[in-house]
This record gives structure tokens, C-alpha cells and sequence, in this order.
């Protein structure tokens, strides 16, 4: 567990835009209660195809002018030209918005695989390095301690890894995991492949654990054994047992990881703030203003 004499993590958020007035009102309450733990910054996904890219735009300028913090807007390839690509990037840094996450992006449609739009960047390294060229942005990207999908195994994601920092990239965010181990031979084959760019771990308070299940096997996060049948058990138990597990599970990860050197830890909240605050709350990351304080 946590050594307390460590120094407190730092952290960031992401949220994804609402598409319904309900949605929105959720996304403000995560707001107002993670933005006093002063994080690096929000990030604001994009939906698969492009689907979100107008509501992104708007969710990324209210959080920016509400919260006052940083905000890294999605970006992806999927769906449009380059030029209409960019004209989006450029709208971001016209808000304030001048962090990006730059991603290749899922199939559209349902599609099995990513077909690159006629007049398109072909993948995420085409679009860093346009991005780059502008020398507005601050540009993250994505990285994958467990093989990806479409990758034959995890020396096949340093390899993209590497490509992408060398096309312009700043900082990188992993996909989620389950145990340390599995972000710490991925850190030391970043390393031993030459990369010095910072990596931060994605972490995933799991909010339900049917709907995270079957998004880890959809995107390759390993599962282990142990995991799944703790969760098994705590849903027969209930909500209330849930929530514990899944609080005590993200906070030894984090504690793991911070006990490896990790500084920066970026968390998926998908929109429910309780159990993130909770987390960090329990690694020392206590409120430091009043989300007035910062809008």
C-alpha cells in the first residue's frame, strides 16, 4: 500500500461530452468536484467516427472557461480530410484549448478495421506530426502496455510508440490495466528502446464492472483471473460491496505504481466522479481551491 511519507500524486481527468441535457449536468457535477483537486488538466474524448467532434468543441470551451484548468481536446483521424482535420485543431486553439489528444481513432461505423478517409492522415503519426508542424499544441497520444488489437504483441506498441514521439509528440497516456506489472515492463521497454518522453498510466476506477469487462476485452486490456471473480463476487454482494472493491483495486494499483517512481496518474471517469475523488483522496490528492476559485 501507499508509503504516507510519499509526495501525493499528480493527476488528471477525463470526461467524455454529453449528448443530453442529463448527461451535461453529470458532466458539470465531475467537474466541480475534481477540478479542486487542482488537476494537470481535463481531457474531453471524441466519439467513434467523429460522432462528438461540435459537442467536444462546446465541452472542452465551457470546461476551459469554467474551470479555468487546462484542457486536452480528442482529435482523431477517422472520417474527414486533412484539411478539415486541422481546421478542427485550429478551432481548439482559438478557444484556449492548445493541448491535444492525438489519436488514429476507432473504425466508423461498426467497421472491423480503419480505413483512412481519401483525403485523410493514414494514422495518428501523420496527424502528430501536422499538428507539430503548427508549433500550437501541446500533443499527447495514446500507448498500450497490453497488446493492441491490431498489433501482434506489446514490442509491436513501444515500436508505434516510438514513432509517434519521433513525429512530435509530448507526452503519452496509456490505455488502462489491472496490475502494476503489466505498465512496468511496458516503462522498461520504452526505455530500453530509447524513449524519454514521459508515459503516464491511464487508471480505470471501475464504475460497473460488466461494461469495463467488455471494453478491456474490446480493446485488449488482460483481465486477470483474480479480478474477475473478486468483481463476480462483489456484485452478488451488491452495490455498496462493488464500490469497496473497486476503490481498495484502483487505489493499490496507484499506490503500486507511485511506490515504482510514478509521478502523474491520469484517470478515466467516465463522467462519475465519486469513486476517482475517493481514489485520490486515499493517495493524498486532497482539494486545494474552491472551483470558484479557479473559474
Amino acid at each position: 500500500m501507499r508509503n504516507l511519507s510519499m509526495t501525493a500524486p499528480n493527476v488528471s481527468f477525463e470526461v467524455f461530452p454529453p449528448r443530453t441535457v442529463d448527461a451535461a449536468f453529470k458532466l458539470w457535477d465531475t467537474a466541480q468536484a475534481l477540478a479542486p483537486l487542482a488537476p494537470r488538466f481535463f481531457s474531453v474524448t471524441y466519439g467513434a467516427g467523429g460522432s462528438t467532434r461540435d459537442i467536444t468543441h462546446d465541452a472542452a470551451h465551457v470546461l476551459r472557461r469554467t474551470s479555468g484548468l487546462p484542457v486536452a481536446a480528442h482529435l482523431t483521424c477517422v472520417g474527414a480530410s486533412r484539411t478539415e482535420t486541422l481546421e478542427v485543431a485550429e478551432s481548439f486553439a482559438e478557444i484556449g484549448v492548445t493541448d491535444i489528444v492525438a489519436l488514429r481513432g476507432d473504425p466508423a461505423d461498426g467497421a472491423a478495421t480503419f480505413t483512412p478517409h481519401p483525403d485523410g492522415f493514414a494514422d495518428s503519426c501523420e496527424l502528430i506530426e501536422a499538428l507539430a508542424k503548427t508549433g500550437k499544441f501541446n500533443i499527447r497520444v495514446g500507448a498500450y502496455p497490453d497488446p493492441h488489437p491490431e498489433s501482434t504483441d506489446v514490442q509491436a506498441n513501444v515500436d508505434w510508440l516510438k514513432r509517434k514521439f519521433e513525429a512530435g509528440a509530448d507526452e503519452a497516456i496509456t490505455q488502462f490495466f489491472f496490475e502494476p506489472e503489466t505498465f512496468l515492463r511496458f516503462r522498461d521497454a520504452c526505455d530500453k528502446a530509447g524513449i524519454t518522453k514521459p508515459i503516464t498510466p491511464g487508471i480505470l476506477p471501475v464504475v460497473n464492472w460488466t461494461s469495463a469487462r467488455k471494453f478491456a476485452n474490446r480493446c485488449g486490456a488482460f483481465i486477470p483471473d483474480w479480478v474477475d471473480q473478486a468483481f463476480d463476487a462483489a456484485l452478488r454482494d451488491g452495490d455498496d460491496r462493488h464500490d469497496l472493491l473497486a476503490t481498495a483495486i484502483c487505489t493499490e494499483l496507484c499506490s503500486d505504481l507511485m511506490n515504482e517512481g510514478v509521478e502523474n496518474l491520469h484517470f478515466y471517469t467516465l463522467n462519475r466522479s465519486d469513486l476517482t475523488r475517493n481514489v485520490c483522496r486515499a493517495l493524498g490528492v486532497l482539494p486545494k481551491v474552491a472551483l470558484s476559485d479557479v473559474a
